[in-house]
């Protein structure tokens, strides 16, 4: 009886090793923990979940989080990341907090965002009306006119 146990128990315990060592695909967003996951770039807790962002290394699977689409393309400048091209890129629908492709999101830019870029994401069914879209390459060339204008009042010029 003991070693029909033993072999129950091993079973068990084998079973479960191996099915918690399944290997998640690479590119598929992370489960947050709102208010505890910090932002990579400024270090804030993740709290807001309208304007969430993960940023995905394509090669190692590694997830970045970001409170604001700006701190997110502002990290991979800065950080100089050399699959910065490939990235693959989450950000929540503003609507529907889902996450969405944040290359394919349509954007508006009057919103009011953890770290004041201004932009939320929407997919093609769920962006308001009577707002005008931007595409992505539009919000990266936005975020760094913005960042640069931040940097020169701080300076005072």
């Amino acid at each position: 009886m003991k070693r029909y146990n033993f072999i129950i128990f091993m079973t068990i315990f084998l079973m479960t090793v191996f099915l918690g060592c399944e290997k998640k695909p690479i590119g598929e967003a992370a489960q947050m923990h709102w208010d505890r996951d910090m932002c990579e770039r400024c270090k804030m807790a993740i709290s807001e979940r309208k304007y969430a962002v993960q940023i995905i290394n394509p090669t190692n699977g590694k997830v970045y989080k970001f409170d604001d689409i700006g701190c997110a393309v502002l990290w991979l400048d800065e950080e100089k990341i050399p699959w910065k091209d490939k990235a693959i890129i989450w950000i929540t629908d503003a609507k529907t907090g889902k996450w969405i492709d944040a290359k394919k999101a349509q954007y508006t830019d009057d919103s009011i965002t953890p770290m004041a870029f201004g932009f939320a994401a929407f997919s093609p069914n769920t962006i308001p009306k009577n707002h005008q879209a931007h595409d992505f390459n539009y919000i990266i060339k936005k975020v760094f006119e913005i960042e640069k204008l931040n940097t020169q009042k701080v300076r005072g010029e």
